[in-house]
């Protein structure tokens, strides 16, 4: 099943997709794959030696043009996490729309350090790699979730999900699903080779401080 976008105006990046945006992402996802496959071979074994259940945790997602996709992700919760969703429901300031749970029990010791690095995302460089994400674009989300767009909501359809981009470096501080759609519409409206090489810097430096630095590109 394919979820359309509403017909509205094509921002510039939908117009363009540009064969430079596509050769980056070909080119640094093979470097980071390459680079890093001791890393994903490590955080593999850590995850299973630290809890029973699977390494990853794949899960469709709905990418460009409302094409569902599964998407590759390192486990960084307790194997029976989704059973458990309903039971902390009350705690979720995520809405409908996402899940945001503070201090989440279901999280272990090291999918915390993981998440907080970012490096739960890195198998996600196969997505990249077979062209159904980008290195940077908006965060790919659940059928169930994308259902309850509006039609200004659906715009985030129109380019490829990312594995980093403006909301992930965002201050999320009373963060609200209109805030996080704001970044992605401004990301889509204003794109530029630029401004990619900009966040995947900074997204660089997020991760290799071990997730303790988070710059901020201020959107208003």
């Amino acid at each position: 099943m394919e979820l359309t976008t509403a017909q509205t105006t094509l921002p510039t990046l939908a117009r363009a997709t540009p064969i430079s945006k596509r050769a980056l992402d070909l080119a640094l996802a093979i470097l980071g794959l390459i680079i890093g496959s001791p890393l994903l071979l490590i955080i593999g074994v850590a995850i299973k030696l630290e809890s029973p259940g699977p390494a990853f945790f794949n899960r469709i997602r709905i990418g460009k043009d409302g094409r569902p996709f599964l998407m590759y992700k390192f486990r960084t919760m307790v194997p029976d996490a989704e059973a458990r969703l309903a039971e902390l429901a009350a705690r979720n300031q995520g809405g409908a729309y996402f899940v945001q749970i503070p201090r989440d029990p279901r999280v272990t010791r090291l999918g915390r350090l993981l998440r907080n690095a970012s490096l739960d995302e890195l198998p996600q460089l196969v997505n990249v790699l077979k062209g159904e994400m980008s290195l940077v674009g908006p965060r790919p989300q659940y059928p169930s979730e994308v259902m309850l767009y509006t039609d200004e909501q659906r715009r985030r359809l129109e380019v490829l999900p990312g594995i980093t981009g403006l909301w992930q470096l965002a201050d999320r501080d009373g963060a609200t699903f209109e805030r996080w759609v704001a970044h992605d519409l401004f990301y889509i409206d204003n794109w530029s080779l630029r401004l990619d090489l900009k966040i995947l810097a900074l997204t660089a430096l997020h991760v290799f401080s071990g997730g303790y630095v988070r710059p901020h590109i201020p959107i208003e």
